[in-house]
């Protein structure tokens, strides 16, 4: 079950529904639906009995001659953090079912981690003369044909990043996982924007458009393969925007921008642009006021709105003093809401070496406040926050109260270490890395466990005398927004809230 684990919480949702698909079409027995709603019922009971119950059943299910119901007793130590005997169940399921969906996930992470371009073509050749795709169920929005996907994407995207459009359209076209192809598409596009190329950036970045508005629409239903697809829309019709917006198609840009508006600072900055663009400067000042307004705006927008403030009112006179009393606002209600999320708890404590070996533990740093933040070298969400989060280590660098730790945790590869350690360097980030690694035993990363983590990025703020006092979760996307976030938050415990 390495797949449900390292996919995250809606593909890995995705991915239980299509083994469940299966069994009914190739099964008679127990229906996979009714067992996951008879464990679920005793995973949520505190009854020791039903506790005793439902470890019954998952040994039961481990053992089972039907690969279904080992996928399902996997998937449900995972969620109790018996990491051993996940292990033992993904690793038992794959030598008794070795033509079977995990063992075909596990042969597909082997070809998507190929770093060569070549050799990874080569070896998907091989794989799917290995697991045929005939020789699995098709679904109703090709669900099961991710795994394949994930092949061919990572072949686009990496062609697309070589220059060679023809081999990164030939792979974009063999996407067969309808869900997905929003995401992909998406991706492809990214992937084409990096190197300059617009015109396939547009092209991908339209296709994803068009392939998630019909789920967005609920016209494909609320399944969970549906649910993924329509959550893309928004923002993929923003960036299609902002390609357009580069294109100089501002009224083709504004139709699409329109679709994607939702609040936040970011939507507002395009729509700013291309309203700008169209020369409908008030409209546009309205817009790019509200993500200065939000505290969440970057340089580039403070700028255009320095820009569309002249245009509006004729010259800069007063705009010093406007963006003043606009930052005020934004830091007495930043202050507001921290206060209000503020909290109380222990911090559990750990001992964890740095990428030099040094042992650090986190009682030892008593007298100080403590920023935690627990990341991994997959996780996109926390490679894009490190920016903000360097800055806010440079601004506190000479301030001996103040320390922060980055814990890398939910390893994926063999050489975690290595891997934490070289991506630091490459990125030239000034931060210490803790190393929050398997046990050996558990197979549980215990650090992020003891802090009862479900995502990451997540970020823990400890105050002077060891206790959590603040619980954040993922990345925005505004650098300044994260360190003035930050900053509030050290202001406030040492001024003793």
């Amino acid at each position: 079950m390495e797949g449900v684990k390292i996919l995250g919480t809606g593909i890995a949702a995705i991915l239980l529904t299509v083994v469940s698909c299966y069994s009914v079409r190739a099964q008679a027995v127990a229906s996979p639906d009714s067992t996951k709603r008879q464990l679920d019922r005793l995973l949520a009971s505190k009854d020791p009995a039903d506790q005793r119950l439902l470890n019954d059943r998952l040994r039961i299910l481990a053992a089972s001659d039907r690969e279904i119901d080992m996928s399902i007793a996997a998937s449900y130590y995972y969620q109790v953090k018996d990491m051993k005997a996940f292990d033992s169940v993904y690793a038992a399921e794959i030598i008794k079912f070795p033509k079977g969906m995990e063992a075909r996930i596990k042969a597909q992470q082997a070809v998507t981690g190929i770093k060569s371009l070549p050799e990874m073509e080569k070896a998907y050749e091989e794989f799917i003369k290995s697991f045929p795709p005939d020789n699995f169920q098709k679904l109703p929005f090709g669900e099961d044909r991710l795994t394949y996907d994930r092949v061919r994407s990572s072949l686009a995207i990496g062609y697309a990043k070589e220059k060679n459009a023809v081999k990164a359209n030939y792979y974009a076209g063999l996407l067969e996982a309808d869900f997905w192809k929003g995401k992909s598409y998406g991706d492809l596009s990214k992937a084409f924007y990096g190197i300059g190329d617009l015109t396939n950036a547009a092209l991908y970045q339209k296709k994803a458009v068009e392939s998630a508005k019909p789920y967005a629409e609920g016209k494909m239903g609320n399944s969970a393969a549906a649910r993924y697809a329509a959550s893309g829309y928004g923002g993929g019709c923003r960036t299609y925007a902002g390609i357009l917006y580069e294109q100089k198609k501002y009224s083709e840009a504004l139709k699409y921008i329109e679709h994607g508006a939702e609040a936040g600072a970011e939507s507002d900055y395009i729509y700013a642009e291309v309203l700008a663009a169209l020369n409908r400067y008030q409209e546009a000042y309205d817009r790019i006021e509200a993500a200065v307004r939000s505290g969440k705006d970057t340089k580039e927008m403070s700028e255009l709105f320095k820009n569309l403030y002249v245009k509006v009112k004729g010259s800069d006179a007063g705009l010093e003093a406007h963006q003043a009393n606009i930052r005020r606002g934004v830091m007495e209600d930043l202050q507001k809401r921290l206060t209000e999320k503020m909290v109380n708890e222990p911090a559990p404590n750990f001992t964890l070496t740095d990428l030099q070996g040094n042992p650090v533990n986190l009682a030892d740093l008593r007298g100080k406040i403590v920023i935690l933040d627990f990341w991994a070298t997959w996780c996109g969400p926390c490679k894009a926050s490190f920016p903000a989060m360097q800055m806010a280590v440079d601004k506190y660098r000479n301030d001996p109260g103040i320390r922060f730790l980055f814990i890398h945790t939910w390893e994926r590869t063999a050489s975690p270490t290595e891997d934490a350690k070289a991506y630091v360097a490459s990125m030239k980030f000034n931060f210490q890395v803790l190393m929050d690694t398997k046990d050996p035993v558990t197979r549980a990363n215990k650090v992020v466990d003891s802090y009862k983590v479900v995502s990451i990025p997540a970020k823990f703020v400890i105050d002077e005398k060891g206790n959590i006092r603040f619980k954040l979760h993922g990345f925005d996307g505004s650098n300044e927004a994260v360190v003035d976030e930050i900053s509030m938050m050290i202001d406030l415990l040492r001024a003793g809230r």
